[in-house]
């Protein structure tokens, strides 16, 4: 095995390339590999909303301290998940991969079995720290797998994580309403084989990088022209302002919307969960189809019209029947987050090279401000009620308008040859 993943690293010529292993073919098993603990990570983690009902029963939580949950779990993830991208970048740890999950067991079994609000936010807290350690170095890991196929690598790992997320609601219909917050317990046994894939894939990336796979950089970053290097922090700051607003949306949705289904229109809990899934399992083939889609229409156009065309769907949301609701949702779920690996990949080329880097600050800070907005909408329930906060999130979208603010693919595209 070793040795047919030292020969995919090996250049055609004698002269080194800048990035080993530019030319080499795609590694799908080890990007299916990567893909499925990002499915296993991101279910466990999806466990956390997905308990919600039932935690605030048993331990009689209020919406804020449901938004704290929450929060916990999303800025473990948004501080730690950037330190270690950059760390990764400058000297990548393999090990690290099965070490989160490791982390990330240790969290799921203790939730099992909490009796207490504080040590629901400290297995959380450990949940949070499993998945910002396995994000950026399995970023690395899909981007070295992928050859010259980029956005296909970036799809396929992507989908893996929005899978899991998606799988939320069903957790709660199956697992929680009938056998309660124990039920977290059988996830343990998830997380045990995500430990072994990850050894498995831990020990190709080693490999790789013994054959000597580095990841190109730019070689004139000091003398990089001041204005370029303007637009890029510009472009990286709207880019980070979408996902943070993406995020926000989408806590809106997969954490208390089922609240206000069981409210608005008198569904059970188990039932609502349906509506989530919907949501969250068209999510997950928009994402798995949105790197294609941006292949053929343009990755700031995709990144542009998955926020706008959302906005519409998310005004109407609180305002139709439930039938119309579902039928929203799917669609919703898909367009908004078409975008999601589209991201990513447009970061890598504004900064090549720092793919750890990139990773912890797109899909962990972005992403774990999307738990700050879940805080704030959580105290906003209490104040407010369920209902005038998912009026308020259907606003949000609106502000997609910013990633006509973006620099064009061709631009990036020549920025990244440069």
């Amino acid at each position: 095995m070793a040795e047919k993943s030292l020969k995919l690293a090996k250049p055609a010529s004698s002269s080194l390339p800048a990035e080993r292993g530019t030319g080499q073919d795609t590694v799908y098993r080890i990007l299916l590999a990567i893909s499925f603990v990002h499915l296993f990570n991101d279910s466990i983690q999806s466990v956390i909303p997905a308990i919600f009902p039932i935690l605030k029963d048993n331990l009689m939580l209020t919406f804020t301290q449901i938004g704290w949950i929450s929060f916990a779990i999303n800025f473990t993830s948004s501080i730690i998940q950037p330190v270690i991208g950059y760390a990764a970048d400058r000297k990548p740890r393999p090990m690290l991969l099965p070490i989160g999950m490791c982390c990330t067991l240790a969290g799921v079994g203790i939730l099992a079995y909490a009796g207490s609000y504080a040590l629901v936010l400290f297995s959380v807290v450990l949940i949070g720290l499993g998945s910002a350690t396995f994000h950026p170095e399995g970023m690395r890991v899909a981007h070295m797998a992928a050859g010259m196929r980029k956005g296909l690598s970036q799809s396929i790992f992507q989908v893996g994580g929005n899978a899991g997320q998606s799988l939320a609601p069903l957790l709660t219909r199956y697992i929680f309403v009938p056998l309660g917050q124990s039920g977290a317990v059988y996830f343990t046994i998830v997380a045990a084989a995500g430990v072994a894939v990850q050894t498995y894939v831990a020990r190709w990336y080693q490999s790789m990088l013994d054959a000597g796979y580095t990841f190109k950089k730019r070689t004139q970053g000091r003398l990089m022209d001041p204005a370029r290097r303007k637009s890029i922090r510009h472009a990286t700051f709207v880019l980070v302002l979408l996902v943070f607003v993406r995020s926000w949306y989408g806590a809106a949705i997969s954490s208390y919307y089922a609240f206000y289904l069981m409210d608005a229109y008198r569904i059970s809990l188990d039932n609502a969960q349906i509506y989530i899934f919907l949501f969250l399992g068209a999510g997950a083939v928009g994402t798995f189809l949105g790197g294609p889609l941006a292949d053929r229409f343009g990755r700031r156009n995709l990144i542009m019209l998955s926020m706008v065309a959302t906005a519409p769907i998310a005004l109407l949301l609180p305002h139709v029947s439930a039938f119309w609701a579902g039928v929203l949702l799917v669609i919703g779920g898909f367009i908004l987050l078409s975008s999601f690996s589209v991201t990513v990949v447009y970061a890598q080329m504004l900064h090549p090279g720092n793919i750890g880097t990139v990773s912890g600050l797109i899909t962990g800070f972005a992403f774990g401000m999307g738990g700050l907005g879940s805080l704030a909408l959580g105290n906003l329930g209490d104040a407010w009620g369920i209902g005038n906060v998912m009026i308020a999130a259907s606003f949000l979208p609106l502000l997609g308008l910013l990633a006509f603010l973006l620099p064009k693919d061709r631009v990036i595209e020549q920025w990244a040859k440069e």
